[in-house]
């Protein structure tokens, strides 16, 4: 004889099977009874309908928890992939910042070496020029040698030679002071304000040469550079400018040399060198005309620039 689960393997599996066991028992006793009541059909018909709600509760349920267990796994799922994307939104960032710092070091580097670079430019030009002061004048010492004869060998020759180099010396120093050393120097100078720059800095180059000593060459050297600055010749003017300063540092002409070199380098686009330039005028005369103006200037070109970004 089978027992009860070997006859019906679903009355012992599931939630359930207790109904199914009840209805498959009652089934059995009205197998058995042949005196089964309406009532006890009933009742049958009862526990059958029980028994069905409870299997589609059952089924509602099963289906619900495995809807929740998606939905669940699902929206881990997606907090996941939002912390994901959210840690590399952040990377990117910290790459980004790093970048735009290297790109700033880097382009500040290049910036201070092309200042280096031009100001060393200059340098070895003023160089270059005073070299060739030199060596035209050697040239021109060494052709005055030449022409004259060698003196004969008398007691009284030293004093003889140290008396005419006295005479030679006072007789320039004589010359840097009569009307012809003023009057050419004029001459350069209105030919200056004519415009006619190149010809005004020859005769300001020759006045120089005749009159290395006096009391106006040093202002010969600066229109000198300021016919280069009006030809908008920048960069000749610089070296022009820059003579000046090495040569007549004492020179009442410095002031407006150190302005006028400033306002030359910003022509350049080179408005670092131009400040540093303007600052060191402003520092040697803090009270001169001059100083006030590179004031402006700087503030000018701080405005143009602009913040630091």
């Amino acid at each position: 004889m089978l027992d009860k689960e070997q006859a019906c393997p679903l009355c012992s599996t599931g939630e359930g099977s207790q109904e199914v066991k009840r209805y498959l028992y009652i089934l059995l006793l009205l197998s058995v009874s042949a005196c089964a009541t309406s009532s006890d059909f009933e009742l049958l018909r009862q526990d059958t309908n029980e028994i069905r709600r409870d299997m589609n509760s059952l089924k509602e349920r099963t289906a619900n928890i495995a809807k929740e267990d998606s939905f669940t796994a699902l929206r881990e799922s997606q907090a996941e992939t939002t912390a994901r994307l959210s840690e590399i939104s952040k990377e990117i960032q910290e790459l980004r910042g790093r970048f735009e710092e290297n790109k700033y070091f880097f382009e500040k580097t290049l910036k201070d070496s092309t200042v280096e670079k031009n100001l060393i430019r200059t340098q070895i030009a003023g160089i270059e020029a005073e070299v060739k002061l030199l060596r035209d004048r050697l040239a021109s010492l060494e052709g005055q040698l030449k022409t004259v004869e060698p003196p004969k060998e008398t007691a009284n020759t030293s004093a003889v030679l140290s008396a005419s180099a006295e005479k030679e010396e006072q007789a320039a120093e004589d010359k840097d002071t009569t009307e012809d050393t003023t009057k050419a120097y004029e001459t350069a100078y209105q030919t200056f304000k004519d415009k006619k720059y190149k010809e005004a800095r020859e005769k300001f180059d020759a006045f120089i040469k005749n009159h290395p000593k006096g009391d106006l060459t040093d202002n010969a050297q600066f229109w000198i550079a300021e016919t280069y600055n009006a030809e908008k010749d920048y960069e000749s003017a610089i070296l022009a400018y820059e003579t000046l300063l090495k040569k007549y540092p004492a020179s009442d002409k410095t002031n407006g040399a150190l302005l006028k070199q400033g306002f030359a380098f910003i022509e350049l686009g080179d408005k670092k060198t131009a400040k540093i330039i303007l600052e060191k005028l402003i520092e040697k005369s803090p009270d001169s005309r001059e100083a006030e103006l590179a004031k402006k200037k700087i503030a000018d070109i701080s405005k143009k620039s602009g913040p630091k970004k």
